[in-house]
């Protein structure tokens, strides 16, 4: 059973059709990558998927069970939201992280907050876990010496690792990145992207939306060209960027390599 099904999802704003009928489905421990061109719907998706946006129409299921049904008015409750989202965890590409709180404080935070509403007997030791788990966490991502640092302490490449750490403390089951080199110097993206291919390493399920082509040939296990809002090709990376099909695609490659 796969472990994403996303069917026919649709959205618009304003009347401008930005998702038409997007459809695919992601195995456990695969790394999905969705590249185009800038307005092709790659991060509406993503934010669709992450229920940051509502799809008009469209399904969106994780391990079999429905999320999001556009013609099942109870899968679109507002207070259902965060539940749902802890199905996935989002890497933005600037960052987000809180300017008030140290990295280890990024990494525990919502999961604090979490505990919190469950109100469990044991608080002390289930905060002790949370920051255990954080701190093993900011490990895996090479910045066991900068816990304590605060975000304008720390390097671009080292506050997109300790975001990485933020989204993997939830456990969710699709690890989602919104091109998270874009707003780091060509020097420092590299950091990144060994810790992105690490955690491939660790059969984290990933979509991942890059403009490195490099990248997403190394790591993807598939890739989907958008353009326009519809899926114009997809699958493995060697076949879509060693062979497009067609001349948008062939076009778009030229272009960013």
């Amino acid at each position: 059973m796969a472990i994403l099904n996303v069917d026919n999802i649709h959205k618009s704003f304003n009347k401008i059709r930005v998702l038409r009928g997007i459809g695919f489905s992601l195995e456990r421990g695969e790394v999905l990558s969705m590249i185009g061109s800038s307005g092709s719907g790659k991060t509406t998706l993503l934010r669709c998927l992450n229920f940051l946006e509502t799809p008009d129409t469209g399904r969106i299921a994780v391990s079999g069970k429905t999320l999001f049904d556009a013609a099942d008015p109870a899968t679109q409750h507002e207070k259902d939201k965060r539940k749902k989202r802890l199905h996935f965890g989002l890497v933005f590409q600037n960052f987000n992280l809180f300017p008030q709180y140290t990295a280890l404080k990024n990494v525990t935070l919502a999961k604090e907050l979490l505990a919190k509403e469950d109100r469990p007997e044991n608080k002390n030791e289930v905060l002790q876990s949370i920051r255990e788990e954080a701190t093993a966490l900011l490990d895996q991502v090479g910045l066991s010496d900068k816990m304590d640092n605060y975000p304008h302490e720390l390097s671009g490449g080292q506050q997109q690792r300790v975001a990485i750490a933020r989204a993997l403390a939830l456990h969710p089951d699709i690890l989602c990145f919104d091109e998270p080199t874009s707003a780091l110097d060509p020097e420092i993206s590299g950091e990144v992207l060994l810790a992105i291919k690490d955690l491939a390493k660790r059969n984290i399920t990933m979509i991942i939306v890059t403009h490195e082509m490099g990248f997403a040939r190394e790591i993807s296990n598939h890739v989907i060209f958008l353009d326009d809002g519809l899926i114009a090709e997809k699958g493995p990376p060697e076949e879509i960027l060693g062979a497009p099909k067609t001349e948008r695609l062939a076009a778009f490659l030229r272009a960013v390599i």
